[in-house]
Order: C-alpha cells, then sequence, then structure tokens
C-alpha cells in the first residue's frame, strides 16, 4: 500500500468520525442541557464511531495495522467501546433514573431505548465472552462473538437514527452507513460461520 493511500483512508476515517461529533457539539439542543448529560450524549456517539473502527481493525482495512496488530486494536478499541457505553447509560442514569429504568424494563415509550438496551447487553456480554475466549475455544467464540456483533451493529443503528436529538441527521446517517457496511463487509471476508 502507498503511503499516499495509506494517508488517505486514516484522513477519511478521521473525518466521518469528526464531523459528527463537530456537528453534535454545536447543536443548540445542547444549550439547556445538564453537562452530565452532554457527557452521556457524547460518550454514544463516540460509542458508535468506534464501532466503526472495530471492523476496520479486526478485517485489516487500517493501514499500519494488519493481523495482529489490527486484532489488538480491535481489542483496545473494544475496552474503549465498553467504557463509552458504560459512560453513556451512567450519566442518563444520573440524569434521569425513572426514564433508564423505563428503557432497562423495556417499559419505555420511545422505541429507541428498546434497540439501545439490546445493543448495550450484547456489548456487554460480547466483552466477557472475549475475556472467557480461551475457555470456550476461538471456533466458538467467535461464532459467538460476530452472531453478538450482529445484535449490537443494528441495534445500535436503529438506536441511534430513532434519536432526534444533538447528532446532525446527515453526518449520522452517513457514519451508521458506514458502520452497517465496513461490519457486514468484514463478517463476508474473515467468513466466521464456514
Amino acid at each position: 500500500m502507498t503511503l499516499t493511500r495509506a494517508i488517505l483512508i486514516w484522513a477519511v476515517l478521521v473525518l466521518v468520525i469528526a464531523v459528527p461529533l463537530a456537528l453534535s457539539g454545536v447543536s443548540p439542543l445542547l444549550a439547556w442541557r445538564q453537562p452530565i448529560y452532554i457527557i452521556g450524549g457524547f460518550a454514544g456517539i463516540v460509542a458508535l464511531a468506534l464501532m466503526l473502527v472495530q471492523p476496520l481493525a479486526v478485517g485489516g482495512y487500517l493501514p499500519g495495522f494488519r493481523g495482529i496488530g489490527g486484532r489488538r486494536l480491535h481489542l483496545w478499541v473494544g475496552v474503549l467501546l465498553v467504557l463509552a457505553v458504560v459512560v453513556h447509560v451512567g450519566a442518563l442514569w444520573i440524569t434521569s433514573p425513572p426514564d433508564m429504568i423505563d428503557a432497562l424494563t423495556f417499559t419505555s415509550p420511545t422505541p429507541f431505548s428498546a434497540w439501545g438496551v439490546v445493543a448495550m447487553w450484547a456489548v456487554f456480554t460480547s466483552a466477557t465472552l472475549a475475556g472467557l475466549r480461551r475457555r470456550i475455544g476461538l471456533r466458538r467464540w467467535r461464532r459467538a462473538h460476530t452472531a453478538l456483533v450482529l445484535l449490537v451493529v443494528p441495534g445500535s443503528i436503529v438506536h441511534a437514527l430513532l434519536i432526534t436529538g444533538t447528532m446532525e441527521i446527515w453526518s449520522k446517517t452517513l457514519l451508521c452507513l458506514l458502520v452497517g457496511a465496513a461490519t457486514l463487509r468484514t463478517i463476508i471476508a474473515r467468513r466466521v460461520w464456514a
């Protein structure tokens, strides 16, 4: 791979992540929100952005991170993803415990809540399985991990798209499409089910 192509790939990735974050940062909806609520919302945006990096890292599509380097990056981005989800949910719990109880018990009147909760539990289960990978066996772990990813990604995409919030619609939609496309491309290329 040429240096120019490597720089272009990284530049596009940074742009695709930075633009939704920057546009969210200037949203007029932030004006009356508490700082902890803003932190929680941005943690959700960061989690969505990290979900784009995950398949690119493990699939070997990022220059400088192929093979074991890509798998290590995937692991550390996975840790950051779990932390981002914890901050997202924790901050929203602090600002509105009744809403979070409704979401976690699937009694919320907002449809995006259920999608987010399913994705959250799939992220946590996936992280737990990663810690048990040696006990489970690599083949079984990969299949289980991939099945969970197939809950996390669509659940997170629908969750994000249904929310009318600080994220600007076009950059959010593009990020969601890229997360879905990168995930499917990597799953198909890696042939985990074979």
